[in-house]
């Protein structure tokens, strides 16, 4: 027993003095570095109109970078193993839960149809953003501890269905569907990885998105909610008339979007931010990449996104144990389906959503998290198996034996 705890410090230790990934380092570095630029040449037009200096938006996702880098460095050199305990893994949903509850009582909308933020006076605090932290944490312990038993339905679906579908409860009580899509596609796809039965995943799959169809028809036609609608029929009819139906944020995207060309109009040349586009510094800012970068531009971004998700499966296909290899999918997961998302949605490829970009939208919730998540994918990549060469001894030939006369 006392060999078996010795070996465990020891392989513990090896964790934290390992080497980073600096790989994906560089590409998280660059992502935030343009993500700043871009929000500052997005956002300075809406704080001058709103009597603030040009670069307000711009010094706060500064200072909020600077809180997610130090805490992304320090979670890179703390051993994820700690969060592989009950007791903290259950803490943290506990409290994601709570704060989803005190939403819709004590919760602001900050001037949108949503209520989706809790005020602390000197900021926004956005729950949904640790529910989806907590649901990787929780989901990557239990699947760990059971792993062997994951094809029982009892064990391997159900248990994942109840917190799943608490969660999905309460976002859409906000409502905030785009938020409640991304936490189930990622728990779906953390219980696929961990060895559930595909057949089971189908079946519940099915009935979730009947029920989750059943709870937006009853928004819609028993408490008279038509922000779905709206959304639908401006994804289907974006250049209709924009003064009726809520489709002039998506006209002004698309005009953004086709403005910039192959090469843009120039980093800060965009005319959309000029209060044309809503939101251009928060969850529509790729519109504005586009115009001011163009195709190029909006390609390049794209596909760093891809590197980051591709080097994040890399470091989890080369992880030593499945609780790490799963926190470094869910996490790398959450990041890459929020960007497609995003830039689904300004380019109307689905309905408008809410969503904002990873690393580019202005919020100091998304963004320290999403640096405190991948500081815990560099620790992961901490402990990746090492490439050893094994080296085949060359076989000797056999001395002849002699026999001594008799």
């Amino acid at each position: 027993m006392k060999q078996k705890q010795a070996d465990r410090r020891q392989e513990r230790q090896r964790v934290r003095i390992g080497t980073v990934d600096i790989s994906f380092v560089i590409v998280v570095l660059i992502l935030l570095g343009l993500g700043i630029v871009m929000m500052f040449s997005a956002s300075y037009a809406i704080a001058l109109n709103e009597g603030k200096v040009g670069y307000y938006y711009a010094l706060r996702q500064v200072i909020f970078a600077a809180v997610g880098l130090f805490a992304m460095f320090i979670m890179s050199y703390i051993d994820y193993h700690l969060f592989a305990k009950k007791g903290f893994a259950l803490f943290i949903f506990a409290v994601s839960i709570i704060l989803l509850i005190l939403v819709p009582f004590i919760g602001t909308d900050l001037g949108t149809p949503c209520v989706r933020w809790i005020n602390l006076g000197f900021t926004t605090f956005q729950p949904s953003e640790l529910a989806k932290f907590s649901v990787v944490i929780l989901f990557s312990y239990l699947i760990d501890k059971n792993y062997d038993r994951m094809k029982k339905f009892s064990v391997g679906i159900l248990p994942f269905v109840i917190m799943l579908g608490i969660i999905a409860g309460l976002l859409m009580l906000e409502p905030h569907l785009s938020c409640t899509l991304l936490i189930l596609l990622i728990g779906v796809t953390l219980i696929f990885v961990g060895g559930a039965r595909w057949w089971h995943i189908t079946l519940v799959g099915i009935a979730g998105a009947l029920v989750l169809s059943g709870v937006v028809m009853y928004l819609i036609q028993e408490k008279g909610i038509d922000y779905f609608l709206v959304r639908f029929d401006t994804w289907l009819h974006p250049f209709d008339s924009p003064d009726s139906n809520g489709t002039w944020q998506t006209r002004q995207s698309l005009i953004a979007i086709g403005s910039g060309g192959l090469f843009g109009l120039g980093l800060g040349e965009s005319r959309q931010k000029y209060l044309y586009l809503p939101e251009s510094e928060n969850d529509f800012v790729f519109s504005i990449v586009c115009e001011e970068l163009g195709l190029l531009g909006a390609v390049t971004v794209i596909l760093l996104f891809v590197l980051l998700v591709a080097q994040g499966f890399h470091i989890a296909n080369h992880c030593k144990d499945k609780f790490g290899m799963l926190l470094a999918i869910g996490f790398t997961l959450q990041i890459g389906l929020q960007a497609f998302i995003n830039i689904a949605v300004v380019s109307n490829l689905v309905p408008n959503t809410g969503i904002s970009l990873p690393f580019f939208s202005y919020g100091g919730t998304a963004l320290i998290m999403q640096l405190v998540q991948m500081g815990i994918v560099l620790n992961v990549s901490r402990s990746r198996q090492p490439v050893v060469v094994r080296k085949i001894p060359i076989a000797k030939p056999e001395e002849p034996i002699y026999q001594q006369d008799a």
